[in-house]
Formats: structure tokens, sequence, C-alpha cells
């Protein structure tokens, strides 16, 4: 297909909701669930689909069919940086961050993956990529699991999966994590143990622990010890903690103005962004940049199969979180998603886009307007 003058303008926005139950009962150091809700875009253009999605609520489908949809009707399919720009002044009086920017964010994946779908080519293609796969860490070792789920979850992402590093949820009961960290260092042997505590820490708790999991465990990564929006708490422990422990935190970003502000005051040694919920390809890509101009690693936080593109067009780009209900779900709902191979994830070059297709028919008793 040849364009000239621009490319074809977009027909339609869709989206629908599906929720889709825990395979068990899991908690964080702050809150517990028992299923997750994927919100899924789709827009039409040039005779091409494009898809994207989002892990957030429910209540931004009619953001997104109503308010951006409106907005975008007609606009480039080949310009989804000028459409992110349209889409976060659209939403100006509605807030920029929460369900917004995940509602930007997935419709981002969606105009990114039709654009690549309209050239007929992978999206990191056309992004430029360095890379042809990304590493990936096993994430989940929820509170609510038994010792023994404990030990199978995350020696299976070491023993099957070839992972280096695997992660656990820490902070609902301290006292008792200093147990559970051995019993996960046992479990994973020669692998690297990395702890995340969802904020539910404060200051001193957090240098006490970290001491602590580094001493017995060899714990190398603590991920939100304090709250993310503490930024002097994370830099207080950033700099005092042992010094084969990193901090990371920016799961919660959902601006650039906010990783900006997190680097400026030196709060990580790593940065995390999540693509479903910092502005889709175009926010990540800012972010990207943002983590070059400070020397310092981007990691992508959940949502395996989302990221993979992106982040092989990344330069400082550390590792992907192959966190168990996310992995579980795309599995379930995409053709194309990505299998584990030796502690990697690889890009698909074959299929255009981001090389995804959603199993509707597989999806429809998770859809939302069916449980009602």
């Amino acid at each position: 297909m040849a364009f000239v003058d621009g490319g074809p303008g977009i027909v339609s926005i869709q989206a629908s909701a599906y929720t889709i139950p825990t395979d068990k009962p899991e908690a964080d150091g702050t809150m517990h669930w028992d299923s997750t809700t994927l919100v899924l875009v789709e827009i039409l253009a040039g005779g091409k689909t494009g898809l994207g999605y989002t892990y957030t609520g429910e209540a931004i489908v009619q953001l997104i069919v109503g308010k951006l949809a409106e907005t975008l009707h007609g606009y480039d399919a080949l310009d989804p940086n000028g459409a992110n720009l349209e889409m976060r002044r659209a939403v100006r009086n509605v807030g920029h961050e929460g369900l917004a920017a995940t509602a930007i964010s997935a419709i981002d994946l969606a105009l990114w993956d039709l654009k690549a779908k309209l050239l007929d080519m992978p999206l990191a293609l056309l992004l430029g990529r360095y890379r042809d796969a990304v590493p990936i860490y096993g994430s989940g070792g929820f509170t609510t699991y038994t010792n023994e789920q404990l030990r199978d979850q995350l020696a299976a992402w070491v023993k099957k999966d070839g992972c280096q590093w695997v992660k656990m949820k820490i902070g609902a009961h301290p006292d008792q994590d200093p147990r559970r960290v051995a019993v996960a260092k046992t479990a994973i042997g020669e692998a690297t143990l990395l702890v995340d505590a969802n904020g539910a820490l404060n200051r001193k708790q957090a240098l006490y622990y970290a001491e602590r999991f580094v001493a017995e465990a060899g714990v190398a990564w603590f991920e939100e010890p304090v709250s993310s929006d503490d930024l002097e708490g994370l830099q207080l422990v950033r700099v005092r903690a042992p010094a084969g422990m990193e901090i990371a935190a920016g799961e919660y970003g959902y601006t650039t103005d906010y990783f900006r502000r997190m680097l400026n005051a030196e709060a990580v040694d790593v940065q995390q962004a999540d693509i479903t919920r910092c502005g889709g390809v175009t926010g990540f890509l800012q972010v990207g940049a943002l983590c070059g101009a400070h020397h310092i690693d981007l990691s992508g936080h959940c949502g395996p199969a989302a990221h993979l593109h992106a982040a092989c067009a990344v330069p400082r780009f550390r590792h992907l979180e192959w966190f168990h209900d996310h992995a579980r779900i795309e599995h379930m709902l995409f053709d194309g998603a990505p299998i584990p191979q030796s502690g990697t994830i690889r890009l698909d070059l074959s299929r255009p886009g981001l090389g995804l297709q959603f199993k509707h028919q597989d999806a429809e008793k998770f859809r939302e307007q069916e449980r009602r």
C-alpha cells in the first residue's frame, strides 16, 4: 500500500473489557485481588485493524469509545505521535493521570500496531530495534502463597524458563518476610532474588530489611521499599542500602513529568515504566530517552507481550517483568504471545505490528457485559 499525502483516516475505535479470575488468591504488601481486568482497543483504518490493551478498570471503555474516539475520528492513522498529543489535550479537564492515561496508552498501542500493519512490517523494525530479544524475570511470589506454592512457582521460572532473576512480593507481614525470602532463595539456587514491597514499608523498616535481605539471601533489587510518591524516602533508601542492592520504582508513572521528577531526585538505580500506563509506545520511548540522558537503565513493568517490540527499541533496557497474572492472561487470550526461552522472549519478525491476534471467542466468557 502506497501513501503519498499521509495515511488513511481512522474509521472507528472500539473497546471492550474482560475480567479474568486469578488462578489462586493473590496479594502484595498493600492490597489483595482475585481478578484482573484487561481492556482491549481495536482501531480500524485502511482496511487494517490495530490492537492495543491495558490492565485497568472497565470505566475507561466509555472514555475510549466516547471522547477519545471522537477526538481521533478521521485522524491520520500513520501519525500516532500526533494522535497521542491530541488525546492528552482532550483529557485536560478529566485529568491526564490514572484511568485517562491507561485509556490513552491502550489506544496508542493500537495506533502503533495499526501503523506497522499498514506498512506491513513488525513494529520493532518500524521503531528501529537495538536487539531481537529481551531478558525477563519471573514475577509473582504473592504474600498469600504457602511456602510450597512460593517454592514451586519461583523454581519453575528458573528451571523451566531459564530466568536469571525472580521476584517475590513482601510487606504484608514484614516480620515473616525474612523466613519467606530464605525459602525463596533455597528454591532458586544460584539465580538472583528480587523483592517488591509495593510501598508497604516506612523508611526505617525498608533500611532494616534491606540489610537483612542482602546478608541472608543476596537480594539484589528492592522495588518500592517505600511509597513511590516519597521521592526523598526512595533516595534515602537508595543511598543507604547495601552496595549490592538496587532500588527500583516507576510502575505508577503516567506522564513524562513523573519520570523526570523521579530521575532528577536520584531516587532509583533502575527506572521502571509500564507501557499500558505511561502513554503507550509513544510514552514508553520518551521514558527511554529520559533514562538514556540520566545514564539509568529502564525496566518494563508487567504486560510482557505489550512491551516486547518497544523494549527492543530502547537503548538502555535492563529486563522485562514476566508477571504471573499477565503472562497467563496473554497466553490465554492472544495468539502470538511470546514464550520464554533461556530467560528471554524474542521478536517474531514474520508477523506485522505487535504480532498479536486477540482470541475473541475464547475471551467472550470473561467479557464484562456478559457478566452483568
